[in-house]
């Protein structure tokens, strides 16, 4: 299976359509991941388009006991930084919702990439398959933080990037294996600025994001971009 098979892609007509949208497809995601396995595993994205949906989510009825909050990657900063990932999803949505606090698992990336890729990694030992992968894409093609031209590093669940060229360099993410462990990817893109890597991912570049391509297949929901 390519992944162009595998890539279905969704465009939008305004913000407000994709914040929706996006959201109730995590809700119902939830539902039928509730209903099948007794929980809901959601592996969270950072980024201003998620953050959108977060506020949403914050006003949403949802059986929240039954949710655990993942992080696709997080910046190795202070626990209280505001380019902290965690704190972004804390203050927009988990801090409004009643799911229990120790069914939130934060990235501690404030132990440096290689303490805190393997607290991280021991976090996700024996957690089943993910049921929702949020994903975000850079203009340089990046996802999570799994960086063009860099060594693809599947050696745990979770694993230390250094030298990321987007500041800050250091940096903890969930490895490709185990994002790919997942029913469902949904790829949130917005903006003018990702057209080129959305050109080359539809034109078969091996850009990072190509690498999440679980059995599933994904959905890429864009807006603000062409899709030719």
């Amino acid at each position: 299976m390519t992944s162009n098979q595998a890539t279905r892609w969704q465009l939008f007509n305004s913000q407000t359509e994709i914040n929706q949208t996006t959201t109730q497809r995590i809700l119902d995601a939830a539902k039928e991941a509730i209903a099948q396995y007794g929980s809901f595993l959601i592996v969270l994205a950072g980024g201003s388009t998620p953050k959108n949906v977060y506020e949403l989510l914050a006003k949403a009825e949802a059986d929240w006991s039954k949710w655990h909050i993942y992080y696709n990657d997080d910046r190795c900063l202070p626990v209280d930084h505001p380019e902290r990932n965690s704190l972004m999803a804390a203050k927009a949505w988990l801090n409004h919702v009643v799911i229990p606090k120790s069914q939130i698992f934060d990235i501690p990336t404030e132990l440096g990439p290689i303490e805190g890729a393997k607290a991280y990694a021991k976090t996700l030992s024996g957690v089943r398959t993910f049921d929702l992968v949020l994903l975000g894409l850079g203009e340089d093609g990046h996802t999570a933080s799994l960086f063009p031209g860099q060594t693809v590093d599947n050696s745990a669940d979770a694993v230390p990037v250094f030298n990321a060229p987007k500041l800050p360099a250091e940096r903890v993410t969930i490895s490709q294996n185990r994002l790919n462990n997942t029913h469902e990817v949904l790829f949130l893109v917005t903006g003018a600025g990702k057209q080129e890597a959305v050109d080359n991912w539809r034109n078969g570049v091996a850009i990072p994001a190509t690498l999440i391509a679980p059995n599933a297949g994904v959905d890429v929901y864009c807006f603000g971009v062409n899709l030719i």
